[in-house]
């Protein structure tokens, strides 16, 4: 190959399009027969062609180019014995076809979701076809060599869940060798999506929901500093948690559960009906005014964390109905909105017609408005009246609603 002469035959500039052309259909695989045309010539353009293939020039704003014409010319004259293929890759570099590279790559790939494919059942079905089908694991890793590691790791988490009231970090050593593997990255979110997968839990963010989903899985990451207070839950003989409930709920005396302790040692709920509060003044009333009697209560304190949220989840599992109270500001409306969202839960004198009845009573409201999702008209009634109402100020009304014969 003579590449002085072949870049002053085939290398030059207004031929470029031709060779890009050729090049392409080496990519594709395609054989290197036929014309190729360029439309809206320019003079140049033509003039090159015209030379390469040693013909008069052609009236007309299009060119056309015999491949098999140019093949042989570049043979013939022995630019280039190899033929037009050869010739450019001298002049562009190597081509790999992009079938073949595309093949392969997509075998690499099967090759990485094979172990995950293998411990997929029907209940993560969804969840495997959209990691996969929406490049989500191609996104988070980038290639099949970064994705395969992660991808066993994650197999490994999936096999072994739901635990039994594990720390994560245990959980994590014991099945990927890594301590901190579902701290953070590509492996901690994608397990947590199977997490959520597992128990439907609502797509959300934050550490608290974090929490709740891993929670959810028997899987506990901070799990006796996120508590709950409660107060007559029943509880049952058949697990530790259920026995102190039970004690409790004789001695009439407030109990704070532990993540960790409904998630290891969940009680048998028979409850039917219970409510739930946002501030822990109701629960000292209601335990100081009807002691054992009082109804089943749960009290939020403010946000519910991710023991509130287990709690309430095993309570609606069981059959229970549960009524939400908070207070009538902006923020008890955002706690509220959080509650009866996520649960079939009813308001429980948290409406337009409670709020009326004890707005005089109340102080100035401040902050952003928020809509309360259960009730449109509540949030315009604040926003009219102009006054907040906390539940320190109806706890009559609620003490009467949790007394035994109410």
């Amino acid at each position: 190959m003579e590449r002085d002469r072949l870049r002053r035959l085939l290398g030059d500039p207004e031929l470029a399009w031709l060779v890009n052309r050729v090049r392409a259909r080496m990519e594709r695989g395609q054989p290197l027969h036929g014309t190729v045309t360029l439309a809206d010539a320019t003079a140049a353009q033509r003039a090159a062609a015209h030379r390469l293939l040693g013909r008069r020039p052609r009236a007309g704003a299009k060119v056309t180019v015999s491949l098999d014409a140019v093949d042989d010319v570049l043979r013939r004259s022995g630019v280039c014995e190899d033929g037009l293929a050869a010739a450019v890759v001298a002049l562009t570099g190597p081509v790999s076809e992009k079938a073949a590279v595309a093949a392969k790559l997509a075998q690499a790939w099967q090759e990485a979701f094979a172990p995950l494919e293998e411990v997929v059942g029907r209940q993560l079905a969804d969840w495997y076809s959209t990691i996969r089908d929406t490049g989500l694991v191609r996104r988070l890793t980038g290639n099949p060599e970064a994705a395969g590691p992660i991808l066993r790791d994650l197999a490994a988490v999936v096999r072994n869940l739901p635990a039994d009231g594990e720390p994560l970090g245990h959980f994590a050593a014991r099945v990927t060798r890594r301590a901190h593997a579902l701290d953070e990255g590509p492996l901690a979110t994608l397990a947590l999506g199977a997490a959520r997968a597992m128990t439907s839990i609502p797509n959300g963010s934050g550490s608290e929901w974090r929490h709740e989903v891993w929670a959810s899985v028997g899987l506990l990451r901070d799990d006796v500093s996120s508590t709950v207070l409660t107060l007559g839950l029943r509880g049952d003989d058949r697990t530790p948690t259920g026995r102190a409930l039970a004690a409790w709920h004789e001695a009439g005396q407030p109990v704070v559960l532990t993540l960790r302790q409904l998630v290891r040692n969940p009680p048998v709920f028979t409850e039917q009906l219970v409510s739930v509060c946002e501030n822990p003044v109701v629960v000292t009333a209601a335990a100081d005014r009807l002691g054992s009697t009082c109804q089943p209560l749960i009290c939020t304190n403010g946000q519910p964390v991710a023991a509130v949220i287990h709690l309430l989840r095993l309570l609606t599992e069981a059959g229970a109905e549960l009524r939400y109270h908070g207070d009538f500001d902006w923020g008890g409306l955002r706690i509220a909105n959080a509650v009866l969202d996520r649960f079939p839960a009813r308001p429980w004198r948290f409406d337009t017609k409670s709020y009326l009845a004890v707005a005089p009573r109340g102080h100035t409201l401040t902050g952003t408005p928020v809509t309360a999702q259960w009730d449109a008209n509540l949030t315009e009634a604040l926003r009219t009246t102009g006054k907040a109402v906390e539940e320190e100020l109806v706890l009559d009304a609620l003490l009467t609603d949790l007394h035994p014969n109410a």
